[in-house]
């Protein structure tokens, strides 16, 4: 459409487009017919396409969001091309899982590994920045599981598909507390607090003869809590 053509607030333009109102009627039969294809693609891809997707596997879903709108929506499209569009990217999908199958470097270089951020109750800086996830993301998710401090927690893993892997101690130990900043009515609610002992805010190593010029071993940080 020229820039002359297009008259300002048209609302049959605004609504229905150039297209004829009759093409609304093709659009749902379309729209049924890719809808009933991406079902059956989506299920022969397996079940964890329905799960936590992996970073291959959401690189695949957004790729089929992308196949199905044009074959929808544009009259110039006819539906059989969407769905051979959609077969190509399952035999990808099939392949790249074959593949992975076959070649433990190949699945670490697709999907990435899972990398361990609490060891024994002690935040790892290290692997936390590698993954890229914040304090309060950790915090999150443990508090998700009931936990609230990080004495509980025998080993975190954060997973290549994005979650989290919580493994407690079979005896609880003193650690720092996980509840939200600001919240400061919950000092000692999972633990008794131990006299003359504070966790570092930052890594969360304990510290049972304190004193107020201990930096932590883990992260250098000066900042303490009961």
């Amino acid at each position: 459409m020229k820039t002359e053509d297009i008259e300002p607030w048209d609302w049959n333009r605004i609504i229905f487009g150039e297209a004829p109102v009759e093409f609304m009627a093709e659009v749902f039969i379309r729209t049924c017919i890719i809808f009933l294809a991406l079902l059956v693609i989506v299920r022969l891809m397996g079940k964890r396409m329905g799960g936590q997707l992996t970073i291959s596997e959401l690189a695949i879903m957004v790729t089929l969001g992308a196949i199905v709108s044009p074959a929808m929506q544009i009259p110039q499209l006819g539906v059989l091309m969407g769905v051979m569009i959609l077969l190509c990217a399952l035999i990808f999908q099939r392949g790249l899982n074959s593949a992975e199958f076959k070649s433990q470097k190949f699945e670490q270089l697709s999907q990435g590994t899972s990398g361990m951020v609490v060891k024994d109750g002690v935040i790892l800086l290290e692997e936390m920045a590698k993954s890229k996830i914040s304090q309060q993301q950790l915090f999150s998710a443990l508090r998700g599981k009931d936990i609230y401090n990080l004495g509980q927690i025998g080993r975190v893993y954060f997973e290549a598909c994005g979650i989290f892997s919580i493994y407690k101690k079979e005896e609880p130990m003193p650690g720092l507390q996980i509840f939200p900043p600001g919240d400061e009515g919950i000092n000692g609610f999972s633990q008794k607090i131990v006299e003359g002992a504070r966790a570092c805010m930052v890594g969360g190593v304990v510290k049972y003869e304190f004193n107020e010029s201990d930096s932590c071993i883990n992260c250098n940080s000066n900042a303490w809590i009961l």
